[in-house]
């Protein structure tokens, strides 16, 4: 961790996931934490993503036994015991250079939750697959495909060796967006703990354009569906593509034999004014009912996820399950794999009892009857802050 822990507030003063980053705001160094929060342009996608949450609201069913309440579920076959997961995110290691993605391993498995490795992780793959408590422990690989094809493959076989259980290959990021709170801190890929996983030997490389841009350097820009054909022949681990935003290539995914999609925007720090994910769930799902490409086909989905409500609203609506990335970044920088079980054990909490008051006993019975989406498209956007990166969007009370 980047700051001692006896100088934070205890773990136990956290009630939300949004206390991490306010905490983290103020301790990380400027350069980490504006590579971890920092999104494209004016940011309109990142606030969205969470935004569009707050849109949706509940139906819930009186007079119901809610002693029992089972959050259990299945992922690309893998029976899970929570219907979450910590999504894939670079360089760990900026902000937690002792142990990086490993503590994230650890906190992840007492319950299991699975962990989705990135390319760019600080720490070999190798190392962070022999952290697992045992060959149970779900792990997925996230691939960002090399212009040097034959580097990816020899990704995809390793991955596969180490025991991942399933393949995600991030398809809209042929470039990095225009990060600018990011760009504004310089960086250098010697000196900050990563890229690992990518490189057989660190590089001699010095940036001075920001990480996500020093990174981009790294990712193909001729990414095409042949590639995903190819990647199908190398592997029987699932592939799921990471980052779909429109109902035509979920269908195309579905029909090429993929095992999913992600529906996601990179958190906002693509493309700004991409629409939030939740949009084209709700878009998607009818159709994909109709011409029966919802069996054995798991649509997931990431971004401005902060919540337990909002995991089950996206399950009401189709979703199988929910990424979140940046609070278990921020909960790992922090205090490590004890704030990543935090981080987990709240969204547990907050899931248990939404549905103890929506009045469902398990994730199955959750369907579209129990929200309300009829504001989801009444966008009212406010005019553009400029002074980016220093507003935690939440409803945190801490004054760190």
């Amino acid at each position: 961790m980047t700051q001692d822990q006896n100088s934070l507030p205890p773990l136990d003063s956290i009630f939300n996931l949004y206390d991490f980053e306010s905490i983290a705001s103020k301790v990380l160094p400027n350069q980490v934490y504006a590579y971890y929060s920092s999104s494209a342009d004016d940011e309109v996608s990142y606030r969205e993503n969470h935004y569009s949450f707050s849109r949706i609201f509940f139906k819930p069913k009186i007079l119901v036994d809610v002693t029992n309440i089972d959050i259990k579920t299945k992922i690309l076959n893998t029976q899970l015991n929570a219907p979450f997961y910590v999504s894939a995110t670079a360089l760990c290691g900026l902000g937690n250079p002792m142990s990086g993605e490993l503590s994230i391993t650890e906190g992840c498995s007492e319950l299991n939750v699975p962990q989705m490795i990135s390319t760019f992780s600080s720490f070999p793959l190798e190392d962070i697959a022999a952290a697992r408590n045992s060959e149970e422990q779900v792990q997925w690989f996230q691939l960002y495909v090399n212009s040097d094809r034959k580097l990816s493959h020899e990704l995809i076989t390793k991955a596969e060796n180490l025991g991942m259980k399933a393949l995600f290959v991030t398809v809209d990021a042929p470039q990095a967006g225009n990060r600018e709170r990011d760009f504004r801190f310089k960086f250098s890929v010697t000196n900050n703990n990563g890229p690992d996983v990518a490189q057989k030997k660190k590089r001699n490389i010095k940036e001075t354009n920001g990480a996500s841009k020093s990174l981009s350097k790294l990712i193909a820009t001729d990414l095409t569906w042949e590639d995903i054909k190819v990647f199908k022949s190398l592997t029987n681990m699932p592939i799921v593509l990471k980052g779909v935003q429109r109902v035509d290539d979920i269908i195309k995914a579905a029909e090429l034999g993929c095992r999913g999609v992600v529906l996601s925007n990179h958190g906002g720090r693509q493309l700004d004014f991409s629409r939030p994910p939740i949009e084209t769930l709700v878009e998607a799902m009818p159709i994909l009912r109709e011409r029966g490409l919802d069996k054995n086909f798991d649509i997931l989905i990431d971004g401005g996820i902060r919540r337990g409500t909002d995991i089950i609203k996206a399950l009401c609506l189709g979703a199988k399950g929910c990424g979140i990335a940046s609070p278990f970044l921020y909960a790992n920088s922090l205090y490590g794999a004890k704030g990543v079980k935090k981080a987990i054990e709240l969204l547990v909490n907050e899931l248990i009892l939404s549905m103890k008051l929506l009045g469902v006993t398990k994730l199955s019975d959750l369907n579209p009857d129990y929200i309300d989406i009829s504001n989801l498209h009444s966008r009212h956007l406010p005019l553009t802050n400029f002074n980016m990166g220093n507003d935690v969007h939440n409803g945190s009370s801490f004054n760190y």
